[in-house]
């Protein structure tokens, strides 16, 4: 049974600003990007203990075509996503 998801607005606002700027490098790109992560967010609900924890509690799900990582928490039968990171930008930036 898949976990509940819940999104945080800054998380919300990250995926914007990478569907916007996959967009503009190619049309099709972002929506592309969309898909991706959606079958990465599809894996976190379904099994989220699957990725590593990394900083206790969160755990983080690295995405393979793109250069982001979804940061997540789970608290008892709810994922929590905190951030769609790029690790392209500084790590210091990264949630803490």
């Amino acid at each position: 049974m898949a976990y509940d998801l819940e999104v945080k607005d800054e998380a919300n606002l990250e995926i914007i600003e990478a569907y916007l700027y996959y967009e503009e490098k190619r049309i099709g790109l972002g929506e592309e990007f969309l898909e991706h992560l959606g079958t990465y967010v599809d894996r976190i609900t379904a099994n989220p203990e699957h990725f590593p924890q990394k900083r206790k509690p969160y755990r983080e799900a690295f995405i393979k075509r793109f250069p982001f990582v979804v940061i997540y928490e789970i608290s008892k039968r709810k994922v929590i996503v905190y951030s769609v990171f790029n690790i392209w930008k500084n790590p210091e930036k990264k949630k803490k």
